[in-house]
């Protein structure tokens, strides 16, 4: 059940803050997950009753488990253990629920290009349009993009410093069609490089809820449903295809700025579809 967060909490959350450079929403997803924990210094029993209480609540196994890789983070730390945490560690953690294998949520190739082809007229509609445009040619974070400065912009070289989770700054390449555009912007508004490339009337930074509602209204306008997580199916439809046009799952990683190789390997499991296509080429019953 969800309490008040105790000292000890405290701490955990401002050295994540302070001394690894979290940011302010991981913070909160720390605060919010351990609000579960029943007390500092939890048993296995207690956390076996902790996960009772949240199925209990209704949430969902991948809420939980988001949930849980705070809480068993925070278990580590408690028990004062250098490094990372290995199963030689002996303090308690909670083993993570299964969850079901969804489709993640992408962006289908004709809405793509509904997307791509849409002609705003507004400077609103056309800081909009480049922000899809943004996501659907580098697969970043949307919180990446509402931060980035023009200074960032190598329009040169096509590569875009994108700064990601825990301060942690990374290059990726960009198209030439989004230079392009990104070009067109900068010139046309006067963007100077110590600006956001992509800010509100007052030049601050636009709001994630505001920026979801005008992108499905957008994707309503053109004619379809958004699918859902709309804002992270950028990023999805951006590395379902890097992966089903050839490129190398290792680059990915890079691209898409995960710490590890398996958050890059889900993009694997490609579409129906795409299995599908490639069958007939590996069927033995079709060669022999």
């Amino acid at each position: 059940m969800h309490r008040e967060m105790s000292t000890r909490f405290t701490q955990f959350a401002k050295e994540k803050k302070f001394l690894l450079g979290v940011s302010e929403r991981t913070v909160e997803w720390y605060e919010s997950s351990l609000k579960w924990l029943p007390n500092e210094n939890p048993t296995t029993e207690e956390l076996k009753q902790m996960v009772v209480a949240m199925r209990e609540h209704k949430l969902k196994p991948s809420g939980i488990n988001c949930c849980l890789r705070a809480i068993n983070s925070y278990l580590h730390w408690n028990s004062g253990a250098e490094g990372k945490c290995t199963p030689m560690c002996k303090h308690p953690r909670v083993s993570r629920l299964k969850e079901p294998q969804l489709q993640l949520p992408t962006f289908t190739n004709e809405q793509v290009k509904h997307l791509i082809h849409y002609r705003p007229k507004t400077k609103g509609q056309r800081r909009l349009h480049l922000l899809v445009l943004f996501m659907l040619d580098t697969g970043c974070r949307i919180s990446e993009a509402l931060t980035l400065r023009v200074s960032s912009i190598d329009f040169e070289n096509l590569l875009v410093a994108l700064m990601g989770k825990g301060g942690k700054e990374r290059k990726v390449p960009f198209s030439f069609e989004l230079r392009r555009a990104m070009f067109k912007y900068v010139s046309d508004f006067n963007r100077k490089p110590e600006m956001l490339l992509l800010a509100s009337r007052n030049e601050v930074q636009l709001g994630r809820r505001d920026t979801l509602r005008d992108v499905k209204q957008l994707c309503r306008g053109l004619g379809f449903e958004p699918p859902i997580r709309t804002l992270h199916s950028f990023r999805h439809s951006f590395a379902v295809n890097y992966l089903r046009r050839g490129g190398s799952v290792f680059h990915l990683q890079k691209c898409l700025g995960h710490s590890s190789l398996e958050m890059t390997k889900r993009y694997a499991n490609l579409l129906t579809e795409d299995l599908q296509a490639v069958h007939p080429k590996v069927s033995l019953l079709a060669q022999l």
